[in-house]
């Protein structure tokens, strides 16, 4: 190993497609110069899953509500041979706003995971994210099309900019491919 080799720092060593060198017990831990672009996504995509659990919290709140306006609907057009039973309705709109709200806590703790790698400059990180803000924008127009959840519009334009920030010609050097050929 040449003299010059040695002495990278780990922001050179990425740009190559190495490894940084590893942390023995002791040692701290290299700085790593963090493109603010990736700085300012990191952020937004914490914002992004804060906000997604903020949505589920006021549809909990609301929940009576939504769930009055349920059995209003029913009740204007019947379903032949169904009755409407509001406590089975009830148990079926908590189960639902349960159900959502865990899966936003689950999005927004993947957010949170995979934005810090990405701030690390971990490549495959981004990559979840992306498929993650893809998931995210699919189920808000396949599945969630009629319903017009400020939170959720909300939290998919917050992705949608970190996303662009992570892409962004002046960031791609802290996201090194892997796999490439050494010199």
């Amino acid at each position: 190993m040449s003299d010059s080799a040695a002495n990278e720092t780990d922001d050179e060593r990425r740009k190559r497609g190495r490894a940084p060198d590893p942390i023995l017990p002791g040692m701290a831990p290299p700085k790593i110069a963090v493109p603010k672009p990736v700085a300012i996504s990191f952020w937004l995509w914490i914002l992004a899953g804060v906000v997604l659990i903020a949505g589920q919290v006021a549809l909990l709140v609301l929940k009576d509500e939504l769930t009055e306006g349920i059995l209003k609907q029913i009740k204007e057009n019947p379903v032949p041979g169904q009755p409407a039973d509001p406590a089975l309705v009830a148990s079926g709109v908590n189960t639902l706003l349960w159900m959502l709200f865990g899966g936003a806590v689950t999005f927004a703790v993947l957010f949170a995971l995979f934005a810090y790698k990405a701030r690390e400059g971990t490549r495959s990180a981004r990559t979840v994210l992306t498929v993650g803000a893809v998931f995210l924008v699919l189920v808000e127009l396949l599945i969630l099309r009629g319903s017009l959840n400020v939170f959720l519009l909300v939290s998919t334009l917050l992705v949608a900019i970190a996303l662009i920030l992570m892409y962004l010609p002046s960031v791609s050097d802290f996201f090194p491919k892997v796999g490439r050929k050494l010199p």
